[in-house]
């Protein structure tokens, strides 16, 4: 019979104050509907928000508040969608690839194939 190896134990970390208040508002932006809602909409519905953590998380300063905020703007944020430029590279990159792009594609399929 072999010997089990014991594996060592991981610490785990109680997670910062900040992080527990963006986990938090990060729920609240997907269960409010935020996403996608009148930008005059979410500026007011962040301004509460942003209120309210405050006054939950107390020991956030003023710079940590910000970033909080400057964060769940950015995640309420719909994609950004490609431009017409940017598909039409991509096509025109796929129909006609550089001699580069076909020379890698030689290499790799012959180190497959061997």
């Amino acid at each position: 019979m072999t010997k089990l190896k014991q594996r060592p134990r991981r610490d785990v970390t109680q997670p910062t104050p900040y992080e527990e208040a963006r986990d938090e508002m990060f729920q609240h932006i997907m269960q409010c509907g935020v996403i996608g809602s009148h930008p005059d909409d979410q500026k007011e519905w962040f301004d509460n928000t942003i209120q309210y953590m405050t006054s939950r998380y107390p020991e956030l300063n003023a710079v940590q508040v910000k970033d909080l905020r400057t964060l769940g703007e950015r995640f309420a944020q719909p994609p950004r969608a490609k431009t017409v430029e940017a598909v039409v590279a991509d096509v025109v990159t796929e129909a006609f690839p550089t001699e580069e792009a076909v020379t890698e594609d030689v290499a790799t399929e012959e180190a497959v194939t061997a």
